[in-house]
């Protein structure tokens, strides 16, 4: 064993990681066996010390070309290697003489070109880059200089470049091996241009990969004597027969179906084909067409190709009409025939296809309905004819398919042989094997277990061909190497090939019974297996069975083993096939040579699948055994087929499925590191000075370095040091060591250096600055006096002067004042003295002319209706007259008509007095009108004879609707008395007229004087407008603190209905009363509410509950408060959110007046909690100092001390806290935005100073000392952070690293990545 792996506190580590597989880190603290790391990606994981490995801190930031030249060899090495340079488009590196290459996923012209061939060829392996040019080179040379055919293994799973790397290695042999033609195309492009064929008919898509080899292929390519190629050959391994019956979704078949149904029109009318959806065969996956992928054109390029490779017309249409014929084939459907265990055709759609069948492979229909459908057992007695039930027929039909298919493709096979041709005198070649890597799916069948025993097949090749390199490598430095053991899979192979007894006998033993299960085969595995450590069986199932092979266990579902291995001819087929009219049809079946005997053996004529291909594989490991063996791993980096994505998972599965970690493994158990004798001086000869100080010899100084340091178990070869398993990382932290403690000594002599050097130079510079001033000071002082004086004087004068210019200058603008002033209120005054004058001179003349035109359309109305009222009655009393002249009795009746006449003249003078008061009505209205004109006119004077002439009209119209003062009244001729006594009330009427007209005026100039009342009541209408105004606004003020005072009396009432005892109550009524107060109106509302029955009998409820449930209530507030604060608010308005709710929540409890809280320790906890969590993390930090400060900011403006207990918190107050706390306040006074105390007062405007002062007990002022600590303690982590952060720019001046200042500047890109800031 070797030294174990010196791991301590600051070491950079490997330690797994279930997603990334490897992750990188820092060890934090070591704990007996187990060890804290710091992973890269900010977690904290704990492992063992036996899963962690050393990472290499001086690796080249491009990664090294052979990962043997790595410091610590082991996996995450590896992985991060082939990572670094995959990034980089390094896709080839070496291990050793293997060669890995990374797919692309993207076209590197610049990697194949003729140039690059040019460079490789020659070229020694390791001088140059590693490529897969430069392991053909070797071959080749090791070919042609030793006489040895080689051999190149290219190994992968499907989708990993093993087709790709196979064409470029053959391109490139071509390129050394010459130009040798057969037929005017040479062989390697004969080799290169069967390429498409093989693909078209031996590959199809699967879910890795849209062109995956379903075959393993070695390609032989022989060489003459002068190195110059000469014939070549193709060997095929396991062609997956069942995929042309069994297609899984979303996989696809073999190409060469899809190709011909996009073939031209004509084609698919002659092979009666249509849309790869309507063939059973196709239509079981949905998957039909490839992306990017045209069909039609690739089906053109198969016939070009088998032009090329030699393949005529006719046999290229033979061909075709095979494949269309298969096709077909699988849209035969049996039903259920009259006798039992019989089977018929379908249908007529059944029988369209077997009819076509039957024309393209020129065979009898009805024969091929009986090969179909019937079986012939020949006995000793006779011949008997057997049916098959559908199942069975479904069974013999796929048979017969893929039975046809697999000769076709080996016959294609030899004939791209035979037209390439191999040379029989040629004793060299270069084998190429493309061959499929390890599977394991979630269902694996047959295929898989093939597949997997070629792999287990290899890999014991493999592990022999690293362990001989390993052997070597030790004999040629001449070092002990005995002890090196080498892990053999034998046993794997002995259970899979061993006979009698292994997996394929007991398979073939299985096929050769007919009444044979998967169950039983399964049974009789078990039973013979049951207690080998190689295989295992599951839980769940009785047909499954599990293999542990070198890259893990696979579970294999035996359902369909049986028929997969069976690979015996059915003697109905033969005949069928052999009759056919088409001699490449029946050639594709040669005749069988049977035994002589008629007694036919079941063994002698049956076999398998697993036979033939282990027979195949046994000349495939005779052939690789005879040549030397050269290895080329395809990694896939992952399963999108994108480029630039490197799974770390997927790329270590395919390392242990290739082996390379297996080889690694092989290294680790010997010498994995190996450094040459001036490398290993380089970077550890600081261990040993003294070995460096002799002039020793390489060897005896790397001897003397490792003596000193006391390893054990290392060997030095000739030109090499090879160290055990982790002596490479003791060997790394003590260096590590010596230069940390180099590097602290070189600071602390130059910081000295510099400090005495400073303080000199300061001196001198202090004297001297010192002799300057003080003579200075001396002459300034003098010039200061003097000049002190002279200015007195100066100022006593210019004082003077300006104090008087200032007087008269006052004393000229108040004159000009009082004079413009004066002038404006006498031109006002005039003004309106105008008005009035004009106006009274207006209603004069208007209420003069409307009197005068009024009486004369009166009296001569009044004439006019007299005269005529008169007229007509002198007529009617004439006639009347006339007629009592004849009758005695005229006269009493007109006497009586008189009295009614009196009476009704009576009633008309009560209905006059009514209509008079209606006329004094109307004259108010008309006031009431008159007024609203003077006001306009006052308003508006420049409108005034428009408002006149519409008062005019208004008046007119109001004349006119007004009813006559006097109405006509009937006189009788003979009453003279009566029209004396009307006259004497018309006369007397008139003067009534008068006095209403006199009054009128009366109530004009009272309206004159009303409207200069009504100006000066205007201007005070102004004022109190204003201070109406003003009160407004104070009154909106008082009702916002009115709704403030009354939500927090809901909350107290709240909380009185939960309060214990009538005390309690009673105390919060007086608090709640005594706030009230303030607020007038509020304070009388609210003490009628408490006052109210419901809430007195809300406190005789409260007074029964427990004292505890305000507690509980209280508690239940401060809870909610932490967990809201715990969670990050963020801001508002840049505003921190979670102080301003901690100061409003704090100052509604009243908890800075109480003696005794614990919510101000709760708060302090969770600050402390949220810090120690993110003590990295600069945003969460600047996050709680923006909290912690404004929230400190806030208490330094509320907390009123009192003389007790404001004494102990200043005297503590430390001079540091003092300035930072006083900076970050006159920052916030500075900028109130940045910090906006108005959303934390209700939105008032007046800041800090609005801010209601409270007195503050002793808990309240240790919480505000506690907070300015968490405060510069918040600063100082953000500060440390921040210069974690710079030191690794300051550590590169420590040491000068001999790389190249290219190389330093990666290194360093790395370092930042990767390491901690060393410590000064």
């Amino acid at each position: 064993m070797g030294t174990p792996v010196n791991i301590t506190a600051g070491s950079h580590v490997w330690v797994e990681d279930p997603e990334l597989a490897w992750i990188d880190g820092k060890v934090v603290k070591l704990t007996g066996q187990e060890a804290e790391i710091e992973a890269s990606n900010g977690k904290k994981v704990v492992a063992k010390m036996s899963n962690i490995y050393p990472k290499d801190m001086e690796a080249p930031p491009a990664g090294v070309d052979d990962m043997t030249k790595l410091s610590y060899l082991h996996e995450p090495g590896v992985l991060q290697n082939l990572r670094t340079r995959y990034e980089l488009n390094e896709i080839y590196t070496y291990t050793g003489n293997i060669l890995i290459a990374i797919n692309p996923f993207q076209k590197l012209p610049h990697l194949y070109n003729t140039h690059m061939m040019q460079q490789y060829k020659g070229a020694p392996l390791g001088e140059l880059s590693p490529h897969i040019f430069a392991v053909a080179d070797v071959a080749y040379r090791a070919m042609v200089n030793e006489g040895k055919s080689n051999s190149i293994l290219v190994s992968g799973e499907s989708g990993a470049g093993k087709t790709e790397t196979t064409k470029m290695l053959m391109r490139y042999l071509a390129y050394l091996g010459g130009r040798s033609s057969t037929e005017g195309r040479t062989v390697e492009q004969q080799v290169l241009e069967s390429n498409p064929v093989l693909e078209a008919f031996g590959n199809a898509k699967t879910v890795r990969n849209n062109n995956s080899s379903r075959f393993g292929k070695f390609v032989e390519i022989q060489f003459d004597k002068r190195g110059r190629i000469s014939g070549a050959a193709i060997r095929t391994y396991l062609l997956e027969r069942s995929r042309v019956c069994q297609v899984n979704d979303p996989e696809r078949n073999y190409h060469c179906f899809y190709l011909l149904c996009a073939a031209p029109q004509e084609e698919i009318e002659k092979y009666k084909l249509g849309s790869p959806k309507t063939f059973h065969y196709l239509n079981q996956s949905k998957c039909f067409e490839l992306v990017g992928v045209s069909d039609a054109h690739d089906f053109l390029a198969t016939r070009r190709a088998m032009d090329i490779v030699g393949i005529s017309e006719k046999e290229q249409d033979a061909i075709f009409r095979v494949v269309a014929a298969i096709l077909h084939l699988g849209n035969i459907d049996f039903a259920k025939g009259e006798e039992i265990d019989s089977s018929v055709i379908k249908d007529d759609k059944s029988r369209f296809h077997l009819n076509t069948v039957s024309e393209l492979l020129m065979c009898d229909a009805q024969a091929l309905e009986d090969a179909l459908l019937k079986r012939v057992m020949i006995t000793p007695e006779e011949v008997i004819k057997r049916s098959l039930d559908p199942l069975n027929a479904t069974v013999s039909r796929d048979g017969l398919a893929k039975t046809i298919y697999s000769r076709l493709f080996d016959w294609l096979v030899d004939k791209i042989n035979v037209s390439i041709g191999q040379d029989p005198n040629s004793k060299s070649l270069i084998g190429i094997l493309d061959i499929y890597g390890f599977e394991s799916f979630k269902h694996n069948s047959f295929e898989q277990f093939c597949i997997n025993f070629t792999n287990e097949k290899l890999q014991q090749h493999f592990n022999q061909h690293v362990f001989k390199m390993e052997q070597e490598e030790y004999t040629k430095e001449m070092i002990d190497w005995s002890y090196v053991q080498f892990v053999d899979n034998q046993d794997v192979l002995d259970l899979i090939e061993k006979k009698p007894g292994g997996i394929i006998a007991l398979l073939d033993e299985a096929c050769m019974f007919p009444k044979s299960t998967p169950q039983t085969f399964a049974s009789k595995l078990y039973q013979t297996y049951k207690n080998h450590k190689r295989i295992l069986k599951p839980k769940l199932s009785q047909t499954d069975f599990i293999i542990s092979h070198y890259a893990g266990e696979v579970l294999y579902q035996s359902d369909q083993f049986l028929d997969k291995n069976k690979d015996y001819m059915v003697p109905e087929h033969q005949d069928l096939v052999t009759s056919s009219k088409c001699a490449f049809v029946a050639g594709l079946f040669p005749p069988v040579v049977e035994e002589a005997t008629k007694s036919s053996n079941k063994s002698s004529k049956f076999s398998s699948i697993g036979s033939r291909f282990k027979l195949q594989l046994q000349q495939l490991m005779e052939t690789l055994n005879s040549t030397e063996p050269h290895y080329i791993r395809c990694i896939k980096p992952n399963n999108l087929l994108k480029p630039a994505i490197f799974e770390n998972v997927n790329i270590l599965q395919q390392l242990r499925c290739g082996g390379v970690l297996e080889a690694i493994r092989i290294s680790c158990a010997g010498y994995p590191t190996r450094r040459l004798f001036f490398e290993f001086i380089n970077r550890f000869g600081l261990l040993a000075p003294e070995a460096l100080e002799g002039n020793y010899d390489e060897k005896v100084a790397c001897q003397k370095i490792l003596q000193k340091k006391g390893l054990k178990g290392y060997q030095i070869g000739k030109t090499k040091v090879f160290l055990r398993a982790g002596q490479m990382a003791e060997l790394d932290a003590q260096r590590a060591e010596v230069l940390g403690i180099a590097a602290k000594t070189i600071q602390r002599r130059v910081r000295t250096y510099y400090a005495h050097k400073q303080f000199i130079a300061l001196r001198e510079s202090a004297v001297c600055i010192q002799a300057f001033l003080r003579g200075n000071l001396s002459s300034k002082l003098f010039y200061n006096m003097r000049r002190e004086a002279a200015a007195t004087r100066i100022q006593k004068n210019a004082r003077k002067h300006q104090a008087r210019k200032k007087y008269n200058k006052l004393r000229i603008s108040v004159l000009a004042l009082q004079m413009s002033l004066r002038a404006m209120a006498a031109r006002k005054e005039y003004g309106i003295r105008r008005q009035n004058k004009a106006a009274t001179l207006i209603q004069s003349r208007w209420r003069c002319h409307r009197a005068s035109s009024y009486y004369k359309r009166l009296r001569k109305a009044s004439l006019v209706t007299q005269c005529r009222w008169r007229g007509k009655l002198a007529r009617r009393e004439l006639r009347k007259l006339k007629m009592a002249s004849r009758e005695t009795g005229a006269l009493k009746e007109a006497k009586d008509k008189l009295q009614k006449q009196v009476e009704d003249l009576s009633l008309r003078l009560q209905l006059e007095k009514r209509l008079r008061t209606d006329l004094e009505e109307a004259k108010t209205q008309e006031v009431a009108k008159l007024q609203n004109s003077v006001q306009v006119m006052q308003s508006k004077i420049d409108e005034t004879n428009f408002l006149l002439e519409k008062e005019r009209e208004a008046m007119k119209k109001a004349i006119e609707e007004a009813p006559p003062v006097v109405k006509e009244t009937q006189i009788m001729v003979e009453d003279t008395e009566k029209i004396d006594s009307l006259k004497t009330e018309v006369e007397s009427f008139k003067a009534l007229f008068e006095a209403e007209k006199q009054r009128a005026d009366e109530s004009d100039r009272k309206l004159a004087e009303a409207l200069e009342l009504n100006e000066d009541r205007c201007k005070k209408l102004d004022d109190s407008e204003r201070k109406i105004t003003l009160l407004q606004e104070s009154v909106n003020r008082l009702e916002e603190k009115i709704a403030n005072l009354e939500s927090e009396n809901k909350v107290l009432r709240q909380q009185a209905v939960s309060m214990a005892s009538n005390k309690f109550a009673s105390g919060r009524q007086r608090s709640i009363l005594q706030r009230g107060s303030e607020s007038g109106h509020f304070a009388e509302t609210h003490f009628r509410e408490l006052h109210s029955p419901s809430l007195n009998h809300r406190e005789t409820e409260v007074e029964e509950k427990p004292q505890k449930s305000l507690n509980e209530k209280q508690q239940e507030n401060q809870e909610l408060l932490i967990r809201c604060i715990a969670q990050p608010l963020g801001f508002a308005g840049n505003r921190p959110i979670a102080a301003c709710i901690i100061y409003k929540c704090l100052l509604h409890w009243r908890s800075f007046e109480v003696e005794r809280t614990s919510i101000f320790d709760r708060l302090i906890q969770t600050f402390g909690h949220a810090i120690e969590k993110a003590q990295d993390n600069n945003e969460i930090l600047a996050y709680w100092l923006s909290n912690a400060s404004t929230l400190l900011l806030l208490l330094q403006h509320t907390l009123k001390a009192s003389s007790a207990a404001g004494m102990a918190p200043q005297r503590r107050r430390s001079s540091s806290s003092a300035a930072l706390f006083g900076r970050m306040s006159q920052s916030f006074r500075g900028t109130p935005h940045g910090v906006s105390l108005a959303f934390v007062n209700n939105g008032m405007t007046g800041g800090t100073d609005s801010l209601r002062q409270v007195d503050a007990k002793y808990p309240a002022l240790l919480f505000k000392q506690q907070l300015t600590a968490y405060v510069e303690k918040i600063y100082g982590m953000i500060r440390d952070n921040l210069k974690k952060e710079i030191s690794p720019l300051l550590g590169l001046c420590i040491q000068a690293p001999r790389t190249s200042r290219a190389s330093l500047v990666k290194v360093h890109h790395v370092q930042l990545q990767t390491m901690q800031p060393s410590k000064r």
